[in-house]
């Protein structure tokens, strides 16, 4: 960030997007020196005062680029696949390309492509099935949680709990959400997802992500879903998820989770000098 002297002078650009109305705002560390502290953060993500957002991206230098992301609780996050996508999208269009590596701070490098049909794809990796790579704070079956409802624990980078139901629709996410998040099972909560099985290729699912609540999506979370289904014998390894903001496709293949489904890039704007000052 800064200082707190050039405040006053000092514009930053920012990037609002959003797949499938799990939103973003994406600064561009390339083009401007920027360090971010927890209460900015914050601030950024107050969706009456600030500018609203589920994850926050910073993007830096890398072999492509590396991107940093956080929570809206100004806590980092290691993963989040629609926004990865929705950076990768924009670069790919930017420089004419068809494919990049993209570096994500705690997960590693992942590859996004675009398709013939212009729909960005990203990799996500292999996910993590062991109990203390997750991690849990204790040996477990990681198919069957010893929690009410017997979730599974998935790591994409975050962890993540995965509950099958039979409503989605009739589960108070708003109460149990947070519960499961700060589970003692989970020493660095966990991510919350809500499954109903409608095929052997089809999931409906709601998502409370960890570090800010009830989200419209999540790329990571539809991720886990998908593995934790297949891994259950409920699904095959490629299925369409809908979610409450709109619909992903998550193909688990042998060299990762790949996942796909739209992007927009809404609108580009800039924090005032006001607005850093008050911080």
């Amino acid at each position: 960030m800064p200082a707190m002297a050039d405040m006053a002078t000092s514009h930053w650009p920012f990037m609002k997007m959003h797949g499938a109305g799990n939103d973003f705002v994406v600064i561009d560390g390339r083009t401007a020196s920027v360090s971010l502290t927890e209460p900015l953060v914050q601030a950024l993500a107050d969706r009456h005062r600030g500018v609203g957002f589920d994850q926050l991206a910073l993007i830096t230098e890398g072999s492509d680029l590396t991107v940093t992301f956080y929570n809206a609780d100004g806590s980092q996050s290691a993963a989040c696949g629609n926004a990865t996508r929705c950076i990768a999208a924009r670069e790919l269009a930017q420089n004419g390309a068809d494919r990049i590596q993209i570096e994500v701070t705690g997960r590693g490098t992942l590859e996004a492509v675009r398709g013939p049909d212009g729909v960005t794809s990203v990799n996500m990796g292999q996910p993590v099935l062991r109990w203390q790579d997750i991690p849990l704070t204790q040996d477990t079956d990681t198919l069957s949680l010893p929690i009410d409802g017997s979730p599974v624990a998935t790591g994409m980078g975050n962890p993540h709990c995965t509950f099958f139901v039979n409503d989605v629709m009739g589960v108070d996410l708003a109460t149990i959400g947070p519960e499961i998040e700060h589970h003692p099972l989970f020493p660095e909560r966990t991510n919350v997802q809500f499954a109903q099985v409608i095929g052997p290729d089809h999931i409906r699912m709601r998502v409370w992500e960890r570090g800010t609540g009830i989200t419209l999506a999540s790329g990571s979370s539809s991720c886990a879903t998908a593995v934790a289904a297949a891994r259950r014998g409920l699904t095959g390894r490629e299925v369409q998820i809908d979610l409450d903001g709109g619909t992903l496709h998550i193909d688990w293949r042998e060299d990762g989770v790949w996942m796909s489904g739209p992007t927009a890039h809404v609108f580009d704007g800039m924090l005032t000098p006001e607005f850093l000052a008050s911080l």
